[in-house]
């Protein structure tokens, strides 16, 4: 029997993230000489890798202006996080729900933009070690909404297309879904509105994270 595998995107989805998103790539944009992005445009990036997001913040930037605003924003980002003025709270509920799925016999699995790095440090900051069997960051795959780290995930826990789920905050965990025959479920409380995500694909959108753990403890 294949096993039922709950994928998750991260920013958004597990922890609020935004303003450090935000702080960090103004501080990059200014270092690269660059006039600061507006805030909301940043939210709608996340999710994306960051040379992907800095592309789209700044399409007429030239490579090199691009290289550097990505070099500042890691680590700017790095020593925020080393600082420890960091601030990725999780969602209210979401470590309870968690704990239930994998209680009912659900891998979990994260498949996210952010670094390797960055994935671990929060998971370790939240004392979520041993909960997920899969962690595929943008590090090593391509941006959403390309399915590989997706399909990463799928292998690595072996299981189906057809029994798992992809549960994220934006049009680009929707879209990378789709790409990987996977079920996309969306999630109210993250960076991009319902009704885009029902526009992008998704079978459901969550309003809370109680809602989402019935729809797969249920579904």
């Amino acid at each position: 029997m294949s096993v039922k595998l709950a994928v998750f995107d991260c920013d958004g989805t597990l922890v609020d993230g935004q303003a450090a998103v935000c702080d960090s790539m103004e501080a990059a944009f200014a270092q690269g000489g660059l006039p600061a992005p507006d805030r909301n445009a940043v939210r709608r990036i996340v999710g994306l890798s960051l040379p992907q997001a800095v592309m789209k913040l700044a399409p007429d930037a030239t490579r090199d202006q691009s290289v550097a605003v990505v070099d500042a924003y890691k680590a700017h980002f790095r020593a925020t996080r080393e600082s420890g003025a960091l601030r990725e709270p999780l969602y209210p509920d979401i470590r309870e729900m968690l704990l239930s799925l994998r209680d009912a016999g659900w891998a979990l699995a994260v498949a996210t933009g952010k670094s390797d790095r960055g994935l671990r440090a929060t998971i370790e900051t939240h004392g979520l070690e041993g909960v997920f069997d899969s962690l595929q960051a943008a590090d090593r795959h391509p941006s959403k909404p390309h399915p590989a780290m997706l399909e990463a995930a799928l292998d690595e826990c072996l299981a189906t297309p057809v029994d798992a789920v992809m549960i994220g905050d934006t049009s680009f965990d929707i879209e990378m879904a789709k790409a990987a025959g996977v079920k996309p479920i969306g999630v109210a409380w993250g960076y991009h509105e319902p009704a885009e995500l029902l526009r992008a694909g998704a079978a459901a959108v969550a309003e809370k994270p109680a809602d989402l753990r019935e729809m797969l403890l249920e579904g």
